[in-house]
């Protein structure tokens, strides 16, 4: 045991060596004319000679669907797939991580444990995945960890290591925000810093078993994620303190991926103000690594209290000035930055509380997918760095397995809605025709930018 330690250790100090040795061209290159690799030039992003815009979609599951097992479905995310590209989705963010854990709600199978025997199944279901991209001219988003713990994330990493020591989120014996500010331990945690690494390691240096590429040469792979959206705390008293450690992981992680596959881009996965203790100053400071290749955001009116999901009629439109705040926010951060920028997930119920079940309306929902896609068009029109949206996210032909909308350990109609929410709440089914009408207009007015 204690010699494996001693060699992990070595492992990331020599690939810390050769990230150090790479550190001042740490940027992707600049993208050219039959150069299929997503690249950024400035506040844009670039493919094949010519600017990068695109719709896009959360898809965490994708590698559980493609995993040739019981748990697996391939004809389904091969009909999920044709829907999307159908629609004309030309990006999907995908789990590439997931971390078996003691967790609430956490997810099973999970793509490792504690030891450094890896889900060959899984990573063979991202394989599967990342090949049925391709054949769509699909890029993907892969994110690397979790701060939340419905995939395990950081705390099942802090459990491995802090002698089996963990707290559940939302467990009212531990309130908020105790789960993030516990959480913030993490980023300066040698031990588990160690184990993250060696996974990102065995993932960004994998080689695809359906292609035979090597997965740092694969264009289909537009960018790593260092995690689902991290944070430097729950609270001010944690956070403010922490955040050396945390600007010091964003950096010393994202040129950790670029040392592996400098041809792929690197972001962070954060929301941005929200996952910043709402300062502008910490997502600067977040973002202004130069391995950090662009600024991601993330929306959600209802988990922010901007609107009651209970009284739509009557708080929609204060909550959509807000949203109209907060995205004009983020531009001038990107802009400051002279770096692209991505709402990578927005989400909104169904009309009236507690509503799940594809045949409630989404009156509302609609209304703030055309917010979001409008903004993001008239940014790209007006050469900003605005460059593309995730929505959150698609729960295609699933439906919940249980009356009360609630997912259950072993249950396989995996949705875009975690295993800690209800199953129907923010995610688009297939026959949602009013909000698929919306994304397909969207998608082809991106095009035409």
């Amino acid at each position: 045991m204690q010699r494996q330690m001693i060699s992990r250790r070595a492992l990331v100090a020599g690939g810390a060596v050769l990230v150090a040795g790479c550190a001042g061209g740490v940027g992707p290159g600049r993208g050219s004319a039959g150069d299929r690799f997503v690249t950024v030039e400035g506040l844009h992003f670039m493919r094949d000679g010519r600017p990068y815009r695109y719709a896009g979609a959360n898809l965490w599951y994708a590698p559980w669907l493609g995993a040739a097992t019981s748990y697996g479905d391939r004809a389904r995310l091969t009909r999920e797939l044709d829907r999307l590209q159908a629609l004309g989705i030309r990006n999907l963010r995908i789990a590439g991580s997931g971390e078996l854990s003691p967790l609430k709600n956490s997810v099973t199978p999970g793509f490792r444990d504690r030891s450094a025997n890896y889900n060959e199944d899984l990573l063979k279901g991202l394989d599967w995945t990342l090949a049925e991209m391709a054949k769509r001219d699909m890029t993907a988003v892969v994110y690397l960890t979790n701060f939340w713990e419905w995939s395990g994330g950081m705390m099942t990493y802090l459990y491995w290591v802090n002698g089996g020591n963990y707290i559940d989120m939302n467990d009212p014996a531990h309130p908020w925000p105790e789960f993030p500010n516990r959480n913030a331990a993490f980023y300066a945690n040698e031990q588990a810093q160690s184990l993250y690494r060696d996974y990102i390691r065995a993932v960004v240096g994998r080689t695809n078993s359906v292609t035979g590429t090597a997965y740092a040469a694969d264009p289909t792979i537009m960018a790593w994620q260092l995690a689902n959206e991290p944070r430097p705390g729950g609270s001010d008293a944690v956070a403010i303190p922490n955040l050396p450690n945390f600007y010091r992981w964003i950096d010393g992680t994202a040129r950790y991926i670029k040392g592996l596959a400098p041809r792929q881009l690197v972001c962070t996965g954060s929301e941005g103000l929200k996952g910043s203790m709402e300062r502008e100053n910490i997502v600067l400071e977040a973002h202004r690594s130069p391995a950090i290749d662009y600024l991601t955001t993330h929306i959600w009116p209802n988990n922010w209290s901007w609107m009651d999901a209970g009284n739509l009629a009557g708080t929609y439109d204060a909550g959509a000035a807000k949203v109209a705040d907060y995205i004009a926010a983020h531009i001038r951060i990107a802009r400051a930055l002279g770096k692209p920028l991505v709402i990578e997930e927005f989400g909104y119920p169904r009309d009236g509380a507690d509503a799940y079940d594809p045949r409630v309306p989404t009156s509302y929902k609609d209304r703030f997918y055309r917010q979001i896609f409008a903004a993001v068009e008239a940014d790209a029109k007006a050469g900003g760095p605005l460059a593309g949206s995730n929505f959150w996210a698609w729960n295609g032909e699933a439906r919940a397995a249980h009356p009360d909308y609630r997912f259950q350990r072993g249950d396989l109609a995996y949705m875009g809605d975690p295993p800690h929410e209800p199953q129907g709440w923010y995610g688009v089914f297939d026959t949602d025709a009013s909000t698929l009408a919306i994304i397909r207009a969207h998608a082809a007015a991106m095009a035409k930018i």
